[in-house]
């Protein structure tokens, strides 16, 4: 089989060190100090193939384990260290919790998504949690099996996708609190979304072997891949580079990575091999500085790129090497980051066997103590561009950018509103089919049970007062009938 010709190219410069000029070759990665580690933490034991954390600068949010349905934690970034036992948690699901993601606009609001089918959007109160959250903003039903992957849309303030073991993805207006469309062009599980800068173009990855670009609004399919000889995971948007890339396995089961133009599927533009490791990859990439991190689940390592518009596209930089391996990992977004350090990216490394959450810094070593502009470009801020309804109605706009110089300060402080939704009926027999939704889980058919048996036993009562009250009211109308003749 001839191999494209710049997968040969690709394949000479794989491991060797490099001699290009960049300003990133010398980025480090930093372990934050014991003090700055989050310690005695629940972390879930779910082998489902998602990160289980996500972070922005207030919050860290962790998939906990948990009995009798599905929860997660969510710690203040500067309350680092042990985590009391009896912490309060977010537990509304009936399910598993399979993803979360925090909203990029509004800093206390959190989606969710889990086995018992439905999606929930929360609002955690400033500071964190008290006690434990039961009540959800919004409750989202439609996918019709359980619900493993969910992104929110890069530039409207609210817009929420959700993809199901349904093979179907559902896009969710929460401004209205309903799904205004639904794609359905796959022909099984989603593995992964990624949206373009604009959120105009959807990326996935799926089960059934397929690469696809699909137009969000209409549902159409602009290019597709069969990915034969390299199964894809993951798929991530390069950004503006108008480029794809994926992680997947070669046919000779190594891990292995892709490089696509976004406009022609039909082959890869190059190919490169990692390792014989059997971890899933996640790829991470930052537009700003242009470098992809790949993190495979289980490893303890992590490896850096720069990507380029040339060849040989793919160069690569340095690794990260630790010890503890990884579940997943959480990424700070930008305007969290220390620029006083020169720090260009940090994760937060999810260790299982240890109940820890450790902080990750990639650093680009300087002397200067300035404000290093060339590695902090202007970047995505904290300002939705449009509103649901323009980007449904079919306006696309770039992100509006903010500079990380001098710290950040919001230029407005929005507010998150759910809608107020009419409570609808549908009553057969004097039942409401909505109020009465199937249970999940067996403890939710036991709460259910006890509420019914009270429910019973005040009918009862209810039902024994009116008697007697009956009755009193038939001895009064006899005698009002007996009294009345002698009247007459």
């Amino acid at each position: 089989m001839n191999e494209h010709p710049c997968k040969e190219s690709s394949k000479q410069m794989s491991w060797r060190p490099t001699y290009r000029s960049s300003k990133f070759r010398n980025v480090y990665g930093k372990v934050g100090n014991r003090e700055h580690c989050f310690d005695g933490i629940p972390i879930t034991k779910n082998v489902h193939d998602n990160h289980f954390c996500a972070v922005n600068s207030k919050f860290l949010a962790v998939v906990t384990e948990s009995s009798g349905g599905g929860s997660f934690i969510v710690i203040p970034v500067p309350q680092s260290g042990r985590l009391d036992s009896h912490y309060p948690k977010v537990c509304g699901h009936q399910g598993n919790v399979l993803d979360i993601k925090w909203n990029p606009f509004f800093e206390n609001i959190i989606a969710s998504c889990s086995e018992d089918t439905s999606v929930r959007v929360w609002e955690i109160p400033e500071g964190g949690l008290r006690r434990n959250m039961t009540e959800a903003v919004l409750e989202l039903y439609g996918h019709s099996r359980r619900v493993g992957v969910i992104e929110w849309h890069p530039t409207s303030s609210g817009i929420l996708f959700s993809a199901g073991y349904d093979y179907k993805i559902l896009i969710w207006n929460l401004e209205i609190g309903e799904p205004v469309k639904m794609i359905d062009c796959h022909t099984d599980v989603i593995l992964s979304m990624s949206f373009n800068t604009d959120g105009s173009l959807l990326a996935t990855s799926c089960k059934d072997k397929k690469l696809r670009v699909i137009e969000p609004r209409s549902g159409a399919v602009l290019q597709q891949a069969s990915c034969k000889n390299h199964r894809v995971n993951r798929v991530v948007f390069l950004g503006n580079m108008k480029r794809l890339l994926t992680t997947g396995v070669s046919r000779w089961n190594t891990r292995q990575i892709a490089l696509w133009d976004q406009e022609d599927l039909s082959m890869p533009i190059v190919e490169e091999d990692i390792d014989g490791l059997s971890g899933l990859l996640f790829p991470f990439y930052d537009a700003d500085t242009h470098m992809l991190y790949l993190a495979g689940k289980g490893d303890g390592n992590i490896r850096y790129f720069e990507i380029t518009t040339e060849k040989p596209y793919l160069q690569y930089l340095m690794e990260f090497r630790s010890p503890t391996p990884q579940k997943g990992l959480g990424v700070m977004p930008k305007h969290g980051l220390d620029v006083g350090a020169c720090e260009v990216f940090r994760f937060y490394k999810l260790v299982t066997l240890k109940g820890l959450i450790e902080p990750i810094s990639m650093i680009v070593p300087r002397r200067s103590d300035t404000y290093q502009e060339d590695i902090y470009p202007m970047t995505a801020g904290t300002e939705p561009a449009l509103t649901a309804s323009e980007w449904l109605s079919g306006i696309n706009r770039e992100p509006v950018l903010m500079s990380l110089k001098e710290g950040y300060q919001r230029p407005n402080q929005l507010v998150f509103k759910a809608p107020v939704k009419e409570k609808k009926s549908v009553v057969v027999n004097g039942i409401d089919l909505l109020e009465n939704i199937p249970p999940r889980t067996e403890n939710e058919l036991l709460r259910m049970f006890f509420r019914q048996q009270d429910e019973l036993r005040r009918l009862k009562e209810e039902l024994t007062t009116k008697d007697v009250r009956i009755r009193q009211l038939e001895l009064e109308l006899n005698n009002l009938k007996n009294v009345s003749p002698n009247n007459v």
